[in-house]
């Protein structure tokens, strides 16, 4: 990714995220409203610890789908319980990544390139996989869209895991399989965005997860 390529996402990034806050403002404000009155006494927002450009931690913002005690591991799983009966219908919709857009008007995140990891991950790279560093982390992204349906992915993984009779639990095969099989194949997939950046994939891969 060259600098024009730099220039021409940052830019295009700050415009279309004050643009999204300011036509969808009114549906912020209705989700926020709809989670207050449905989970008195929670946060809306929730807000956590994630790895950006060049290995720096920053405070990713969502819309809360899971109950405050329940947030669990890294790997969503297993996912029933966990999510809030709201929580379920905004994950479905992606309407709980809208509050993403302020970290991307700030300039925290873009809206395409690799999805932002929990310390632990991207952080931990070595060699050219590093390269992921180099990108801002976004809202979506080729590896996003290829694993769209990644808990139904972890979920037939753990399913045929424990027929076949592994003894660990439901928690650690999910955790095994994303760390040695989804995860590396994201981190080859963003790679090659980074290696292959081009502003109109952009536009298209865009319009990929709108539509």
């Amino acid at each position: 990714m060259g600098l024009f390529g730099r220039c021409i996402k940052f830019i295009f990034d700050r415009v279309m995220a004050l643009l999204g806050l300011l036509a969808l403002g009114w549906l912020l404000i209705a989700i926020g409203i709809w989670i207050k009155v449905k989970m008195p006494g929670s946060p809306v927002l929730y807000v956590q610890d994630r790895i950006g450009r060049h290995g720096k931690r920053f405070k990713i913002h969502k819309f809360r789908t899971m109950y405050e005690d329940n947030e669990g591991p890294s790997v969503a799983y297993p996912v029933e319980g966990r999510v809030t009966p709201q929580g379920e219908k905004l994950r479905r919709t992606k309407l709980d990544e809208l509050p993403e857009l302020w970290d991307v008007l700030i300039g925290n995140m873009s809206f395409v390139g690799p999805r932002p990891d929990v310390p632990g991950y991207a952080d931990m790279l070595q060699g050219d996989d590093r390269v992921v560093l180099e990108m801002r982390p976004g809202i979506t992204g080729p590896a996003t869209l290829k694993y769209k349906h990644e808990e139904k992915l972890l979920e037939d993984y753990v399913t045929k895991a424990k027929a076949e009779g592994d003894t660990r639990s439901e928690t650690e095969i999910a955790l095994w399989y994303n760390d040695n099989v989804i995860y590396p194949d994201k981190v080859r997939i963003n790679c090659e965005y980074y290696r292959n950046y081009s502003f109109f994939k952009d536009i298209k891969l865009i319009f990929k997860t709108v539509f």
